[in-house]
C-alpha cells in the first residue's frame, strides 16, 4: 500500500510536508510511504474527533494523547507507536520553521517504553545452506542467488540493493557503490562469491528484456526495477529451497551478517561503517549475540560454570 494512492485526502500542510521530505531531504519511497500512511492515519483519527486537519493550530497536546491511546487499545505495538509519533514531530517541527505554527503538541510527550528486542539471525550453518540453495543455471535463479549472496555477504539493505545501478558495481575491486538512510554513499566489499554470482548474472540480464535505459541491476520478470515485494518472496523461496524452517525476510540476512562478523572478532566501529549505521548504538544491538555464545562456551566447559538448577555452596568451615 503506498501514501499516494490517498494523497488528496491528506491536508494541504501535509502535503506540502511529504514534498519536502521527498524533495529536499531526497527520503526514499519507502520511508515516504511510511510517513505517509502514518500522518493519513492521524488525520482520520482527529478528523473523526471533529478536528479539521487544515487547522493544525488546533491540534492540541490531549488529542495527541488520545490518539496514542487509541493506538494503545488497537494493540499496535509499541515501535510502531513510536514511530507514528516521531512522523507527528518531524510534522509539527516542520509547521514550526514555516512559521505555521508557534508550538508543537507534540511537546512533553515522551515515546512510550520500547520492549527489549534482539535481531533475528541465521547460526552460521544456516546462511551457508542458504547461499549454496541453488546452483541452477537459469536466468532467474542466477538473481535469485546473486541477490541472496549480495544480502548476506556484504550486509546491504534490501533498499540498497534494489536501488543499484550497473555503474555502481566494481566487479575488479570487489565493491559496490550503496546509497543507504539520508541518501549517504558508501562502498560495501563482496565476498569473491558474491563476485562471481553477480557475473552470472549480468551475463544473463538480457533474458529479463529490459529496456534499452534501465540501468537496474535487479530487474523484474517486466524488465523494470525489482520492487520490494518480489524481492521478499525471492528470499522467502530460496530459504525454502535451503530447508530453512522459519521464514526469512531480507532483513534477517543483513542481522546474520553483522553477528557473524562480530563473532569472528571484528571490531564494533568496523562493522558499524560496513552496515552504515550512523549511530554506534545502533550496531550494538548485535554484541548480545557474541555474548550469548561466550557464555554458553562458558557453561559448557568452565569447572566452575553451573547449568540447570543452581549450585549449592557448602557452608565454609573455619580455619
Amino acid at each position: 500500500m503506498s501514501w499516494t494512492a490517498d494523497k488528496n485526502e491528506l491536508s494541504p500542510h501535509v502535503r506540502m510536508f511529504m514534498a519536502h521530505l521527498g524533495v529536499e531531504k531526497g527520503y526514499a519511497e519507502a520511508t515516504l510511504d511510511a510517513y505517509g500512511l502514518d500522518l493519513l492515519q492521524f488525520e482520520r483519527f482527529i478528523l473523526g474527533k471533529g478536528v479539521n486537519p487544515q487547522a493544525p493550530e488546533t491540534v492540541t497536546r490531549e488529542i495527541i494523547r488520545s490518539y496514542l491511546a487509541e493506538l494503545h487499545r488497537q494493540g499496535v505495538k509499541r515501535s510502531s507507536v513510536a514511530r507514528k509519533l516521531a512522523a507527528l514531530r518531524s510534522y509539527f517541527r516542520f509547521l514550526i520553521r514555516r512559521d505555521i505554527l508557534r508550538t508543537s503538541p507534540c511537546a512533553a510527550i515522551g515515546n512510550p517504553r520500547q520492549d527489549v528486542r534482539h535481531p533475528t539471525t541465521l547460526n552460521v550453518d544456516q546462511a551457508l545452506r542458504l547461499v549454496d540453495a541453488s546452483a541452477e543455471q537459469d536466468p532467474r535463479t542466477l538473481r535469485d542467488m546473486a541477490l541472496v549472496e549480495l544480502l548476506y555477504g556484504s550486509g546491504v539493505r534490501i533498499s540498497e540493493a534494489l536501488g543499484l545501478d550497473l555503474f555502481d558495481l566494481d566487479l575488479e575491486q570487489g565493491v559496490v557503490r550503496v546509497l543507504g538512510k539520508g541518501s549517504k554513499e558508501r562502498l560495501a566489499p563482496m565476498t569473491e562469491a558474491g563476485v562471481q554470482r553477480l557475473r552470472a548474472y549480468l551475463d544473463h540480464r538480457n533474458a529479463f528484456s529490459p529496456r534499452p535505459e534501465e540501468r537496474a541491476v535487479f530487474l523484474g520478470m517486466r524488465g523494470g526495477r525489482l520492487n520490494r515485494r518480489e524481492a521478499t518472496r525471492i528470499v522467502d523461496k530460496v530459504a525454502e529451497k535451503a530447508d530453512l524452517a522459519q521464514r526469512i525476510s531480507p532483513h534477517v540476512l543483513r542481522h546474520s551478517f553483522a553477528s557473524h562478523l562480530l563473532e569472528s572478532g571484528a571490531d564494533l566501529r568496523s562493522v558499524q561503517e560496513l552496515l552504515g549505521h550512523a549511530r554506534l548504538s545502533t550496531t550494538q544491538r548485535y554484541t548480545h549475540l557474541d555474548l550469548a555464545r561466550v557464555v554458553q562456551v562458558y557453561d559448557q566447559s568452565h569447572p566452575l560454570a553451573v547449568t540447570g538448577e543452581t549450585r549449592k555452596r557448602e557452608p565454609e568451615k573455619g580455619g
